[in-house]
């Protein structure tokens, strides 16, 4: 049977503005060229002609995709109709932290590399912890009201002392840049071991007693990284570096 050589061709309709062009719009684009389709990109200009497009078709948004006769509609119908996960706005993921920690650790071998000549020593682990604990502080630093408001749902210390909160973001950064410098131990190694210990035990209160369901605010206020395994990790990473520290004045 000969194979059916007819092109596949899909017409997209997307706002293509002096001052605004939609990155759904490209998005949309990108991914049916991707699978193969021949795009009739047909742009929207003004207001005008978004307003007029969707009272024709009865959309309250734009883009819109038809192929064939079937309306298939905005980017994410598009993406599960061409069978592509989309990921629910709401949905927990641990891509963050994945992406913080494999960053830190290719810093840690860098500056290893930099500094001694080799790609990894017992200097290294110390780098990743401090690294770590900098890149942590600064996902919680760009919006520290979003993480403080967040951090009041397990911190047991923030719960009585609602500025914690807003202090812990700098202690950690702080405790951080100190311990990669390795100045000032005897600042930030104790200052790491207090909040870290503070949030070993209200995470573990947290997910293994409470049982609760909570995010972890450990990248930030708008993080849907789940409180649990990670989050305990964190902390104890930070309590073991500081630790290590200590021991070596």
């Amino acid at each position: 049977m000969p194979k059916d050589t007819t092109p596949k061709t899909a017409t997209l309709y997307r706002m293509v503005m002096t001052d605004h062009m939609c990155p759904y719009g490209l998005k949309s684009k990108d991914l049916l060229e991707r699978q193969g389709y021949q795009v009739d990109d047909r742009h929207l200009t003004s207001r005008e002609d978004v307003d007029a497009f969707k009272a024709e078709h009865e959309v309250k948004t734009t883009p819109q995709t038809f192929i064939g006769e079937e309306r298939v509609g905005g980017f994410d119908d598009l993406s599960a109709y061409l069978g592509k996960a989309v990921q629910a706005k709401d949905a927990t993921t641990y891509k963050p932290v994945i992406a913080l920690f494999s960053v830190a650790a290719l810093m840690a071998f860098v500056v290893t590399w930099l500094t001694l000549g080799t790609m990894f020593t017992g200097r290294t682990v110390e780098w990743f912890i401090s690294i770590s604990m900098v890149l942590l502080g600064l996902q919680k630093l760009q919006d520290v009201e979003r993480f403080a408001t967040m951090f009041l749902n397990y911190d047991l210390l923030a719960q009585r002392w609602v500025r914690y909160g807003y202090v812990y973001p700098f202690v950690e950064t702080g405790a951080g840049l100190l311990m990669m410098a390795g100045v000032l131990t005897w600042l930030s190694a104790p200052a790491a071991l207090f909040v870290a210990s503070i949030g070993a035990v209200s995470v573990f209160k947290a997910v293994y007693i409470d049982k609760r369901d909570l995010k972890c605010a450990c990248v930030g206020g708008d993080s849907k990284v789940p409180l649990g395994f990670v989050s305990l990790t964190e902390n104890l990473m930070m309590v073991g570096m500081a630790i290590w520290m200590l021991s070596k004045l």
